[in-house]
């Protein structure tokens, strides 16, 4: 009997033993295409690179609290973060993880407006169905419902806007750009309503993932967010924990909206799984903030800038920028686009193939015609991803994609290094689980 206390705890996991590229492998020899541990895995399972790094660094030295030493490979990714990041990014804070991330940009923004004498700016505004990550803070800011609701009387005050959804929410009247301007402007709106002295940050995802399913915004719509931001002094937090670093395309997935913003939080990708990592990064004119003030951000856990982490995660990213993998993800994302509209482009349960580079998002639906969705009732999310495992693939269904309660989506993102012929295995095997796990 295992003594780990699993995510499930109704669940009989495989038990991964190894990786090879594109592919994990469980204790009897199957080979599973690794298309879904939610946008870590972006070199793949074995890259040489990586795993040089992490056996050098460890022989060097394991660990040094950052109260006391920083440390080599800390400094070298910090350098290459900046050098590669959108303009006037110029600090990097590492933790270990997506949801300290969203943690310390949240807890770095109030700092600042305390810094700058506006100790009145605390509220944060966010978007329904964003998912910013699981400790109190970050599910605050999250807007899942299903999975604040348990929560809920824990949770910090934080106020939700409509999301860039354009398949569900935009009326078939009004143009892509009219819609991305009208619900961006529903930032001013509540802006307003909250007092603009009272707000301090506004936080998004570029590409939303977990719980909308690889939903990019419109054009112009993440233009309109930076002026209202700019308009009322808020800062503007992007959360590319799931998306950024090379996922869509793009090493910063920002670049491809044309802007930049105050903080940005990455992880996930930063360490392709090799070791846990991730990093908040700010302007300049933040951190000075900061140190001409207290001088002291007072924040922190044991782990931050973790010398092994770091170097692994300076691998990682010398790995995407050397090799160019950003751009082979938007070249190879396409194909896998043009692949999923052939296989379910006219597929009467499939009502959009939507995302960027290798962050693809499949909306399944009980109607095509009127995009209603599934009843929750049938677990077409849940079915979906126990028979693909079967199968051999590794994807992330999920449901409540419309509202937290309603609407199932199957979330596509394989390593970089895919190649034609497993882009027609993923296809193949996704095709199987769905039309086994479709109701009637």
């Amino acid at each position: 009997m295992s003594h780990v206390f699993p995510r499930h705890t109704k669940s009989n996991l495989p038990v991964a033993v190894g990786g090879d590229g594109c592919y994990l492998i469980d204790d009897q020899g199957q080979r599973y295409l690794d298309c879904g541990d939610a946008a870590v895995s972006c070199l793949g399972h074995s890259n040489p690179a990586v795993i040089e790094a992490v056996q050098r660094q460890v022989e060097q030295i394991a660990f040094a609290h950052t109260g006391f030493m920083t440390s080599e490979p800390a400094e070298a990714l910090a350098d290459l973060l900046v050098e590669h990041a959108p303009d006037g990014l110029d600090r990097v804070y590492f933790v270990s993880g997506g949801s300290e991330a969203t943690e310390a940009a949240m807890k770095l923004a109030r700092q600042y407006f305390l810094e700058i004498g506006q100790p009145e700016r605390r509220r944060v505004i966010a978007r329904r169905q964003s998912y910013h990550g699981n400790t109190l803070g970050a599910l605050s800011a999250g807007g899942n419902e299903w999975r604040r609701a348990q929560f809920a009387p824990m949770l910090i005050e934080m106020t939700h806007i409509a999301p860039c959804f354009e398949y569900a929410e935009k009326p078939d009247a009004e143009s892509s750009f009219d819609y991305g301007q009208r619900v961006a402007n529903e930032l001013e709106a509540e802006i307003l309503r909250l007092g603009p002295e009272t707000v301090m940050a506004f936080m998004a995802e570029p590409v939303v993932g977990a719980t909308l399913g690889a939903v990019p915004a419109v054009e112009g719509y993440f233009q309109r967010i930076r002026q209202i931001c700019d308009q009322y002094g808020v800062l503007l937090i992007l959360d590319e924990v799931m998306c950024g670093m090379g996922r869509t395309g793009h090493l910063f997935a920002c670049d491809r909206d044309g802007i930049a913003p105050d903080i940005l939080c990455i992880a996930k990708g930063l360490g392709a799984g090799y070791q846990p990592i991730g990093a908040m990064m700010c302007t300049a004119k933040i951190y000075d903030a900061i140190r001409d003030g207290s001088g002291f951000f007072q924040h922190g856990h044991t782990y931050i800038g973790h010398p092994v982490a770091t170097a692994a995660a300076l691998a990682v990213v010398t790995e995407l920028t050397t090799r160019a993998l950003p751009a082979r993800a938007g070249v190879m994302g396409d194909k896998l686009q043009e692949a999923l509209q052939a296989e379910f482009g006219q597929h009467p349960n499939v009502g959009d193939i939507r995302g960027r580079g290798l962050f693809r998002g499949l909306e399944l639906v009980a109607d095509r015609e009127t995009k209603t969705p599934f009843d929750p009732a049938h677990g077409v999310a849940g079915k979906i991803k126990k028979i693909a495992l079967a199968e051999g693939l590794i994807c992330y269904p999920m449901s409540g994609t419309r509202d937290g309660r309603v609407g199932d989506h199957v979330l596509l993102a394989p390593p970089f290094i895919i190649e034609d012929a497993q882009i027609d295995e993923l296809v193949g095997k996704l095709s199987r689980a769905i039309s086994t796990s479709i109701p009637g």
